[in-house]
């Protein structure tokens, strides 16, 4: 019985909600500490995720809404809000 089901085959990713679970989620596995406490309001810096770290989970978040986030909408993103609200600019383009 399989008792891990992938975040994105649960995961709505059109709703707000969803991309927050999927932020933890992807957050959580490549960092391999637990982010499921991560809120909207959370600024990014006090969850001491370095910057590579911080690339590798937007990446992943990419290719799994299979959208592509322009680095220079990446600057002045402080908040988990702000990332979701870039995310949601660009599946709306997408």
């Amino acid at each position: 019985m399989q008792t891990e089901m992938n975040a994105s085959a649960v995961t709505d990713t059109t709703t707000r909600e969803g991309l927050l679970a999927l932020f933890r989620e992807t957050a959580t596995e490549v960092v391999e500490r637990d982010f499921h406490h991560v809120v909207e309001a959370t600024v990014i810096t006090e969850l001491t995720i370095d910057s590579l770290g911080m690339l590798e989970i937007i990446g992943s978040m990419e290719r799994q809404l299979k959208i592509q986030i322009p680095d220079e909408m990446l600057s002045g993103i402080t908040t988990i809000h702000d990332l979701l609200d870039v995310v949601e600019k660009r599946q709306a383009i997408s």
